[in-house]
């Protein structure tokens, strides 16, 4: 076999479990082993080796009877650690939650995973709360970049740990949040695909908030397709809707000339064009417009504050004002903190702007689909983040700037690698839609994906 399971897509190793030459207690031993074995032990939080292998053997159990639960039986999928996992204490990347109250039940999508038939076997690593896209950890460490040659990079965040895991080869799918970014960005820091569902998609049960306006869920993986499957299975259906590839002739694209591209690295720019050459060559229609809103949320910005900020301040504010802000990531805190200053007033103005903006846009976009890099840079390294404070706040900016002003409009979105960069790291292309076109988003990056991918699908 020449790859290990953890490595597989999950369409590569669903046909070894559904076919028989591989069983969910072998796969699972073999992914919890690498697990534990793995050079990195900053990604997981937790292995959850009783759990799973009693889920393997249940699972293996109904594949030998007949009773299989679909595609994804026996798959193996990792948690971020904002996901409440029965008997155990969500801890959402800080340590002044260890000795918080352990979970009574599953959050609602692991449950629904488990009904699917997949295999809980870890927790991922993340930026403490949530807050931060570089996925940088003071209290449980900073998972390395597996895509790095040259020094320890960034994973980003603050899905950290769910994209390291997946392009570790540790696991097939890990499961993310998104509030800014933190499903894309590390999707496309790592070469894999990461996918933004519209916010509301999935039961949002038993998942620790960062800005209930903005928080959102996917999977990181090896595909479009198999994000198709997590999907479908993350919304409780049996089966997955018949979403299917579309011609690219035709396909409308938006590339936004404003923004997306200050202070872009020429590689990261490179990478993209490259792959909008491919597109067209193809058939797709692409134009170039300035999209008005994406400077006004910018100074949105800069006169109220931001959403996720006030957000965040009102969830954490009494956290912030006792003995646990000393216990928290300081960088953490000081944004958060910023909150402090959004008044009410603010606050409403920011939520009404951005309801006129997400219509404005809307009426621009229509059904088209918005293409630009993931982010602007590829995942620098770690040393000189975790030394200058200032570099820290800068940076985070930076990766957050260009998949943030998706979830300000409510979009959707996947992130697919599209080439490299500097230090040959990745660079992911972004395609979004507006709010509810998911369908068409996946169909339109199953496209998308097959003649920019190449190698790294």
């Amino acid at each position: 076999m020449t790859k290990s399971f953890g490595a597989m897509s999950i369409a590569q190793l669903s046909v070894l479990i559904q076919s028989g030459a591989a069983d969910p207690v072998s796969v699972t031993e073999a992914v919890l082993d690498g697990m534990a074995a793995h050079s990195d032990q900053s990604i997981f939080t937790e292995l959850l080796a009783d759990r799973a292998l009693a889920e393997a053997r249940a699972s293996s159990a109904r594949l030998k009877s007949g009773r299989s639960r679909g595609l994804l039986e026996g798959i193996p999928v990792a948690w971020k650690d904002l996901f409440d996992i029965k008997g155990r204490a969500t801890t959402a990347g800080s340590k002044v939650l260890r000795s918080a109250s352990v979970a009574e039940d599953d959050a609602a999508v692991v449950s629904a995973l488990g009904q699917a038939g997949m295999i809980a076997v870890g927790r991922t690593n993340m930026s403490e709360f949530a807050f931060s896209g570089l996925g940088i950890n003071p209290h449980y460490g900073t998972p390395h970049n597996p895509r790095g040659k040259d020094e320890p990079r960034i994973p980003g965040g603050s899905s950290s740990g769910a994209g390291a895991a997946v392009a570790a080869g540790l696991v097939p799918v890990a499961i993310g949040t998104d509030t800014g970014g933190s499903i894309r960005i590390p999707a496309a820091f790592n070469g894999i695909v990461g996918y933004k569902a519209t916010r509301g998609r999935y039961p949002m049960g038993g998942v620790f908030p960062l800005a209930k306006s903005l928080d959102s869920l996917g999977p990181l993986c090896r595909t479009v397709q198999d994000a198709i499957w997590i999907d479908a299975a993350m919304r409780g259906l049996t089966a997955a809707p018949a979403i299917a590839p579309r011609s690219l002739r035709g396909l409308d694209v938006v590339v936004p000339d404003n923004v997306v591209f200050d202070g872009a690295e020429a590689g990261v720019v490179a990478a993209f064009e490259q792959s909008l050459e491919w597109l067209i060559a193809e058939g797709a229609s692409v134009s170039r417009v300035t999209i008005p809103a994406f400077d006004e949320i910018l100074a949105l910005m800069g006169k109220y504050g931001s959403l996720v900020t006030a957000e965040a301040f009102a969830l954490h504010r009494e956290r912030l004002s006792g003995p646990e802000a000393d216990q928290m990531d300081h960088r953490v805190v000081q944004r958060t903190r910023l909150g402090q200053t959004i008044t009410m007033p603010d606050y409403i103005a920011i939520l009404e702007a951005r309801e006129r903006l997400i219509a404005e846009v809307n009426r621009l976009v229509g059904d088209s689909f918005i293409a630009y890099p993931s982010v602007a840079h590829v995942a620098p390294p770690i040393a000189a983040l975790e030394a200058d404070d200032d570099l820290f706040f800068a940076t985070n900016g930076k990766t957050l700037r260009n998949t943030m002003l998706g979830n300000f409009l409510d979009w959707c979105g996947v992130s697919t690698p599209c080439g490299t960069g500097d230090a040959d790291m990745p660079v992911g292309l972004l395609l979004s839609a507006i709010a509810g076109r998911d369908e068409a988003l996946l169909a339109a990056s199953l496209s998308v994906e097959a003649i920019i991918a190449g190698d790294s699908v």
